[in-house]
């Protein structure tokens, strides 16, 4: 009779369970293609995506969602890991760190979107540690239409694997160009997971190209002195001598990227730059701490596959163990953002003052090619060396500016103001027509490139000159101040002499064009009286022709002179169309 109740007891114990939460891990596939291939071969696009949606359903700590849509037509997907199984991000990023890992931006770069599989699922199931105060995030696939174009040979310096994707997106487009100016739906729904997740720490995957040397490993923190106070300063003296000291106590060195092309590294190399057209630059106007791997090409796949998977593990570990002091900075420097009067605008690299690295590289030789018969740099394999070299890592400012109180956008430029929008930068309209006095820049000088890069001719070295004018605005354009988080996105996309300003990506070259002009004969006599009229023009022009003798002698540049000094000539030619209200 005992023996009846107890059997009684466990049936009704049982039908009470929920068995829901306990999935049959044997019903799924959980090995990847490059594990099943040995090491040699990366998953497809359809692969990638079906491995996650098979996590997602043997393991209640993993969700995968989809977002937007990319230039291919297909939408990008987020994994989501957390060991709790709870996926309240407003609720859980109060007391935990968020990381985003992105893979495929270069989808013949696979590294990451292999190794971070085995991630996600090495977790999901135990057989690695997980984090205790960190959810980790991944975009398997960035680049849908570079992973879809698969072949096997564009990658010419890369050892493996057998088969892979292009570089180009869809629409042939980089997507490690396309973070400020957006012109991909890639990019644009990038924005809505950025926003959704507000990461922060950020890792890009990526492989290498440049010279040859010892380490499978280098990393590219994102440039310390541009992400600015307490959080560069720890980016810089915290997170990566521990990225390294970790990964070197299980036997992978690691090295700063090589930024060098066709030249041997051992004579010294600077820090990349990463401004805001690239990843990690993006982040970093939103104070993510970030960084991209960039594995050596040369190196075999399955020894690159492993070494991510290792730096990745030591991130998480890394974020896991700092999350209260990485919240605290980050925190820190919005605030600084919000309070600041001024704000550095460009940077050069600081060539007085070098750190010194040791460096395991291999001697280069020059020798002479025979293909062409010149001289070339040949790397021999059979000589490496460990020596101390110069490493550039320190910037100095170039350009500071006074922070303005908001900026003014004329309701017409629309392809601006819904990038703005897309980056949860708050704005009011005006609700009538109003004057307001602002400061007006005038583009004084740039230079345009002679080919064309990323769909775009793209403007460097920027002046521009600054005056207070009285500015007629519209009901419905645009103020926004630049007291909110998004202050730095503002600084780096509005102000026209930033590197990556939507001035110098071509949004505003329409103001660049004179629309309207004169007929000599008719202009002439206008200008007869215009002289006459102002002596001090006079004067000024007098002067003028005297000193430039090429002045002098072009009649045709002496009447577009005094136009541009009459009331006929338009106030908008070369009025950068985005104005400042002063603090």
């Amino acid at each position: 009779m005992k023996k009846l109740w107890l059997v009684l007891g466990i049936m009704i114990s049982l039908s009470s369970c929920d068995f829901s939460k306990y999935r049959l891990i044997k019903d799924y596939d959980l090995e990847t293609r490059f594990e099943k291939s040995g090491g040699t071969e990366t998953g497809t696009y359809s692969e990638v995506i079906e491995f996650y949606q098979e996590l997602a359903n043997a393991y209640p700590s993993i969700i995968l969602q989809e977002f937007g849509e990319t230039d291919s037509g297909l939408p990008l997907h987020l994994a989501i890991y957390n060991p709790e199984g709870e996926f309240d991000l407003e609720k859980l990023k109060k007391s935990h760190s968020v990381m985003l890992i992105n893979n495929g931006i270069h989808p013949g770069e696979s590294d990451g979107i292999d190794a971070t599989m085995m991630l996600f699922r090495d977790m999901a199931g135990d057989s690695i540690a997980s984090p205790k105060n960190t959810i980790v995030a991944t975009i398997p696939i960035y680049n849908v239409g570079g992973a879809l174009n698969r072949n096997s040979g564009t990658r010419t310096n890369q050892n493996g694997p057998k088969e892979y994707g292009f570089r180009g997106n869809a629409r042939n487009y980089d997507l490690n160009r396309d973070f400020i100016k957006a012109d991909t739906k890639n990019a644009q729904t990038f924005y809505e997971i950025f926003h959704y997740l507000n990461p922060d720490v950020f890792i890009d995957n990526h492989v290498s190209n440049g010279a040859d040397y010892q380490y499978t490993l280098t990393h590219l923190f994102t440039q310390h002195d541009k992400m600015g106070g307490n959080l560069g300063e720890y980016l810089q003296k915290k997170m990566m001598p521990a990225l390294e000291d970790s990964l070197k106590a299980k036997d992978w060195d690691i090295t700063p990227y090589v930024n060098v092309f066709n030249e041997v590294p051992e004579n010294g190399f600077s820090q990349f730059m990463d401004s805001p057209r690239y990843s990690t630059g993006y982040t970093t106007l939103w104070n993510t701490l970030g960084m991209m791997v960039e594995t050596h090409m040369l190196k075999p796949y399955d020894k690159r596959v492993r070494g991510t998977y290792e730096l990745m593990r030591s991130m998480i570990k890394i974020t896991d163990a700092e999350t209260s002091v990485i919240k605290d900075l980050r925190n820190q420097a919005r605030r600084k953002y919000l309070t600041d009067r001024s704000y550095n605008l460009t940077f050069e690299v600081d060539k007085e003052n070098p750190s010194t690295r040791e460096f395991k590289g291999f001697e280069g030789e020059n020798l002479t090619s025979k293909v062409t018969g010149q001289e070339r740099l040949k790397y021999n394999e059979d000589k490496p060396f460990t020596k101390e070299i110069e490493y550039y890592d320190n910037f100095k400012v170039t350009e500071e500016i006074e922070i303005p109180r908001a900026y003014i956008i004329p309701q017409g430029w629309w392809q601006v103001i819904d990038r703005l929008k897309m980056n949860n930068i708050a704005m009011e309209t005006l609700e009538r027509d109003t004057l307001i006095d602002v400061e007006v820049y005038k583009i004084e000088d740039y230079e345009t490139s002679e080919t064309a890069f990323e769909g775009h001719y793209l403007h460097k070295n920027t002046k521009v000159s600054k005056s207070t004018q009285q500015v007629e605005f519209r009901k419905g354009d645009y103020l926004i101040t630049t007291f909110q988080d998004g202050a730095r996105y503002l600084l780096e996309t509005l102000e026209p002499a930033a590197v990556d300003s939507f001035f110098n990506w071509n949004f505003f070259d329409t103001v660049l064009q004179q629309k309207e002009g004169f007929s000599p004969y008719v202009f002439e006599d206008i200008a007869k009286d215009l002289l006459e009229k102002d002596a001090e023009l006079n004067k000024e022009f007098e002067d003028k022709k005297r000193r430039d003798s090429e002045f002098r002698n072009n009649w045709y540049a002496q009447l577009d002179w005094i136009h541009k000094r009459s009331n006929n000539y338009e106030e908008s030619h070369l009025r950068y169309p985005v104005f400042r209200l002063p603090r």
